[in-house]
């Protein structure tokens, strides 16, 4: 009641300083009167102190309050306490009956004014871990789907959630003056956001940039450190993670230990050290872990050993019995070669031995294997008789079998490394064991040698990281190479196996200049020998890591000891302090040249220069080739362009300059101009869903030709690149974060507002396009094929346009690298930059992860107009003048080009010749047909009226006619006396008048009969 009391006064901010002390004295006056009767008086075991809340001037009050109410009399009065900002030194705690600081005991510590958490075999008090899905459904009904994720404490140090689920892990403190928050991190999965932030008691953000929000990926095995300052007053953390499984591929989870809060106002008591620690002196700070083969209790000042048949690891509590040993409690190495060039497989137990060979079912170490001549040298390497490689000197070389030589006139040496016999380590590796959550196996070898090929090494337990390190001071083109500008300054290739039963891990990783080590590739479980190459294309420093991990799980044993990966050759070109295997060609200087005479013959050849076997002088690339693949001696290190592509200047590369032309089946000529496209064109494709139903989206952008070759296409990654500030980043340092400059890149968005996050989030950050193969309306180029199918049919008539690129850089999943293909498509009902779409079957641009496919609809793709594109129309001829029209064919594929010619007018008649001729021939022929009508009609009758005489005569009285009456009369026609017996034809008719003709004056008779004489009447 009475800290309430006092609470409350303090919390309304009393005017005057003595309110709170008046209310004390009349409290416990009260109390007195009240417990007068009790028999004893309080001694110091009945009570405790503590200090009121501060008030508004920074005072506060020291007061008694009893473990039992009335069980004592006669409490100390209130006194005036510290200042509210008053605190103790590290190592100390302010003792409440004297208000003085004092020593900690031996097996207790103290920060002073901070707190420190770096005991985790359970989530300590104030700390509490939140699930919650940050894209709810409209009811919440996916807010279930992360009741099962949370920071778990695994003894030495805190594990985030694996899903993606969003877990915060949140601890409120009050401080009394300005401190910080310090704590040592492991990052090493960029598909997880990791967040660091701090809420005021109003829960409002506290102002923090995103260098201090943000947290930076470290290395696989390594441990940074985030400090952040915060006010006085109340502030509560949050160390929030967010997983991203993109791919099905699990996150790597966020690891936490050493808290270190700053700014508390005392500490009262020390802390007592936890078992397995020990602190020997008083006055410490901290508690330091019990040594291997030892262990402690809690509160500990100094460990006892562990019995013979027991051990135990660093910051143990327990000893543990020791097991029968095992197979998997030894490891084979191979000795250095001795002097008589000799090696042999030895066996060695695991250290710390943690097994006995005296018991039943116990394994003993296999025998010492037969002497076996040692391997080679290494390339580049010599053997100097007493079974040790040496370098070959500055201008020789040697293949590790033959004594160095000299290169021959005209040549150079090929500096690197080739790496494929491992009797020994070479002198620029170095292999190392780390475990995220103890030491044990820091003295332990990562890897072993094995002869032909180098492999991990046994480890402390299944998740211990098996390090190999190769450390390149830089790069130097040689040379015959300094012609080549395409950005490649040297290249590592390695082949690698790895054997696995559980979720191994293979990492290949890279740290420029020791600024921060990148993750290149890597590769989860078994996988067969393949070969790997990862190109340079800067010169710098740089150390190459190979990481192995067995299992990520929290395991504290050595289960899958047999787990490993075999490292059979590691080579590294223009390596600056490398040995020469091989001697490369190189241009010579001219004969008169006073440098040739001094004995330095080897020139570098200009950019885009190649060395002529003939003369090995330096010649020009011939135009639209580039000097491709490793080498620039002959003429066929130029490698022409592909279709419709040309060079840039110093050859290093083929761009398309944005013209296209295509030749059709019916020999017409289609010329396209496709300026417009030549910037950069962004798609966002989706949103897509996880498993749980994150959503997420790919963006893609696109360049298609200009710039000179240059790859215009930029992705960032605005999370895990944050220390790339303005003020620090350069392009060689853009270059290093996890920037991509391609002609095509794609990256993973996470939308503002698709999980709780202020602005949206980019990862993932790919090249799709670095080389450009060429455009044609061909649909397979260099082996790689637009697979129409996957769009829409074009039913234009107009060809489409694709335009092919690869990525050389080899993955996991990829080992030829990626390729993308653009199809270009005339559309005019799309504006002249157009639209990029990808196809509804593949939504995110690709059907089997390596070839990706665009379709870039335009009307800017549609060829440009010719005459063949248009038609004239011609109007009627009126008062003398006719109107000519040019119309586009219906539909109008084309653009730009030629224009329509205006309309034009001309003279005409209004009857054409044509017609006038017409008419007057169809008058005369008209003319021409009633004549001879008319001829034939009267003909007709004169033929009708003699025939019926005829036919008079012959029927009058029966009688037949005489002799003579079929005579010709006189002044009759011969021609019309011929009477045929049945109706005559045109064709009897004109024979007839024949045989008339024939027979000159003869004259025919005719019988005729009367019985009959009515088939002779007309009808």
């Amino acid at each position: 009641m009475l800290h309430q009391l006092l609470g409350f006064c303090c919390s309304v901010h009393c005017c005057f300083q003595f309110c709170c002390f008046f209310i004390l004295c009349v409290h416990c006056s009260l109390f007195s009167a009240k417990t007068r009767d009790l028999p004893r008086p309080c001694n110091e075991t009945d009570y405790y102190y503590e200090y009121t809340e501060c008030d508004s001037t920074g005072s506060r009050w020291r007061v008694a309050i009893p473990h039992s109410q009335g069980s004592c009399s006669d409490l100390p009065p209130p006194i005036r306490g510290t200042d509210c900002s008053f605190s103790c030194a590290a190592g100390e705690f302010l003792e409440m009956s004297t208000q003085q600081c004092t020593s900690c005991a031996a097996g207790s510590y103290s920060l002073g004014s901070g707190v420190r958490f770096d005991q985790w075999d359970t989530i300590p008090a104030g700390f509490t871990s939140l699930a919650s899905y940050m894209d709810p459904g409209p009811y919440g009904e996916d807010s279930q789907a992360c009741n099962s994720s949370w920071w778990t404490a695994q003894g030495v140090y805190l594990e985030s959630s694996r899903d993606e689920c969003t877990v915060a892990l949140v601890y409120a403190v009050r401080l009394e003056k300005q401190g910080s928050v310090s704590f040592t991190y492991q990052y090493p999965d960029s598909n997880i956001f990791f967040e660091f932030y701090v809420q005021n008691e109003q829960c409002q953000e506290m102002v923090q940039n995103d260098a201090q929000k943000w947290i930076t990926v470290t290395s696989n095995g390594e441990w940074d450190t985030h400090t952040v300052s915060l006010k006085s007053g109340t502030n509560i953390l949050y160390w929030r993670t967010t997983g991203i499984l993109i791919g099905g591929k699990k996150v790597k989870p966020v690891l936490l230990k050493n808290i270190l809060i700053e700014g508390v106002a005392y500490t009262s008591e020390c802390f007592p050290c936890r078992p397995g620690w020990f602190s020997s002196s008083p006055g410490s700070s901290s508690c330091q872990p019990c040594p291997r083969s030892t262990h402690s209790g809690k509160g500990a000042t100094s460990c006892s050993p562990c019995p013979e048949d027991h051990y135990s690891n660093d910051g143990w509590a327990e000893c543990k019995a020791k097991p029968p040993c095992s197979d998997k409690d030894y490891f084979q190495i191979h000795t250095a070669c001795d002097s008589e060039g000799k090696t042999q497989v030895l066996h060695r137990w695991i250290e710390p031995k943690i097994c006995v060979e005296n018991v039943t079912g116990a394994v003993t170490l296999p025998s010492t294997g037969k002497r076996e001549p040692c391997p080679p040298c290494n390339p580049g390497y010599y053997n100097a008789n007493d079974s040790t490689c040496f370098p070959c000197p500055h201008g020789t070389h040697s293949d590790g079998m033959i004594a160095c030589k000299e290169c021959p006139a005209g040549t150079e040496p090929a500096l690197g490394y080739v790496y494929k016999w491992w009797n020994v380590l070479p002198s620029n590796m170095k292999t190392s064991c780390f475990n995220v959550g103890n030491n044990k196996c820091d003295d332990m070898n990562g890897w072993e040698v094995a002869g032909d090929h180098i492999r991990s090494g046994a480890g402390g337990s299944d998740n211990d990281y098996l390090i190999l390190n190769l450390h390149v001071p830089g790069f130097k083109v040689p040379s015959s190479l300094s012609g080549m500008t395409g950005g490649e300054f040297g290249r590592v290739t390695f082949v690698f196996e790895t054997i696995c039963s559980a979720d191994c891990e293979l990492y290949f990783m890279m740290d420029v200049n020791r600024k921060s080590t990148t993750v290149v590739e890597s590769w989860e479980g078994t996988k067969d020998k393949q070969e790997y190459t990862h190109i340079m294309t800067w010169n710098a420093s740089v150390s190459y890591t190979w990481a192995f991990q067995r299992t990520n799980q929290a395991v504290d044993a050595r289960r899958y000891v047999g787990d490993m990966v075999k490292l059979y050759s590691v080579s590294v070109s223009n390596a600056l302090d490398g040995v020469a295997s091989a001697c490369r060609a190189c241009a010579l200087l001219p004969q008169s040249s006073p440098e040739r005479a001094s004995g330095s013959s080897c020139v570098p050849c200009p950019a885009g220069y190649y060395i002529d076997r003939d003369t090995n002088h330096c010649k020009e690339c011939p135009p639209d080739t580039r000097l491709a693949g490793r080498h620039t001696y002959g003429r066929d290190a130029c490698v022409p362009c592909g279709p419709g592509s040309r060079g840039n200047k110093d050859h290093s590369s083929c761009y398309s300059d944005c013209s296209f032309s295509h030749t059709t089946e019916d020999n017409r000529t289609l010329t396209f101009d496709l300026s417009a496209l030549k910037g950069v064109a962004s798609l966002t494709n989706g949103p897509s869903f996880t498993a749980r139903g994150t959503k997420y989206l790919h963006l893609f952008h696109v360049s298609l030709c200009g710039h000179e070759g240059k790859r215009v296409a930029l992705c960032t990654d605005n999370v895990t690149d944050l220390s790339n500030n303005k003020d620090t980043q350069s392009d060689s340092a853009a270059r290093l974060g996890n920037s991509v400059d391609s002609f095509i890149c794609q990256s993973t968005i996470i939308p503002a507002d698709g999980r709780g996050f202020r602005t949206a989030l980019s990862s993932q950050s790919i090249s799709l396009a670095d080389t450009f193969l060429g455009a044609t309306v061909d649909t397979v180029l260099d082996g790689v094929n637009a697979q129409t199918e996957l769009f829409p049919e074009n039913t234009k008539g107009v060809p489409d346009i694709n335009f092919f690129f690869r990525s050389s850089q080899a993955t996991a999943s990829c080992d030829q690298g990626r390729s993308s293909v653009t199809t270009v498509r005339c559309n005019t009902e799309k504006p002249e930059r157009g639209e990029v779409s990808v196809s509804s079957s593949c939504p995110a641009g690709t059907c089997d992860g390596c070839t990706f496919h665009f379709l870039w609809e335009s009307a800017s793709a549609c060829p440009r107009c010719t005459e063949d594109d248009f038609h004239q129309i011609e109007g009627a001829c009126k008062g003398g003048v006719q109107e000519t029209l040019y119309v586009w064919n219906e539909p109008k594929l084309c653009t730009n080009g030629v224009s329509l010619p205006p309309r034009s007018f001309s003279p005409c008649e209004a009857i054409a010749l044509w017609l006038k001729v017409g008419v007057g021939g169809g008058a005369f022929m008209a003319v021409l047909l009633i004549s001879l009508t008319c001829y034939f009609w009267k003909k007709n009758k004169r033929l009708e009226y003699k025939y019926s005489r005829l036919v008079m005569s012959a029927n009058k009285d029966c009688e037949l006619p005489v002799a003579d009456s079929c005579a010709l009369a006189e002044g009759e026609e011969p021609e019309d006396d011929v009477v045929y017996t049945q109706k005559p034809s045109l064709l009897g008719k004109l024979r007839a008048i024949a045989n008339k003709q024939d027979g000159g004056e003869s004259s025919e008779s005719v019988q005729l009969k009367s019985s009959q004489s009515e088939k002779w009447v007309w009808g």
